[in-house]
């Protein structure tokens, strides 16, 4: 019998992970940063995050309170302190260093 994936118990250095992506509609950059996204969480915190997608164009008040200025920009909201990447997120190495998950090189 295999364990489910909710069954693994998360590493203290991925626990409790918030993110919110803020995109603009269904834009190519917006899409790609969505993908990568999902690609780098699912490689690199898995089981142990959640993930909130703010489309500024349904939800434009949501952007005052994270302070966003451009698009797309993940927000890191757990663990604290709040962190912000800027962009399609397409360099997994520096979306993980913004992240606080690798150390810069």
């Amino acid at each position: 019998m295999s364990e489910s994936e909710a069954d693994v118990p998360c590493p203290v250095s991925t626990a409790g992970w918030k993110l919110r992506l803020y995109v603009v509609g269904q834009s190519p950059r917006s899409v790609l940063a969505i993908s990568n996204l999902r690609e780098i969480c699912e490689s690199h915190l898995a089981p142990c995050y959640e993930l909130e997608v703010v489309d500024l164009l349904v939800d434009p008040h949501l952007a005052e309170g994270d302070e966003i200025i451009a698009v797309p920009t993940l927000v890191r909201r757990l663990p604290t302190p709040v962190r912000k990447v800027v962009g399609d997120l397409s360099d997994t190495g520096k979306v993980l260093v913004g992240l606080q998950l690798k150390a810069r090189e």
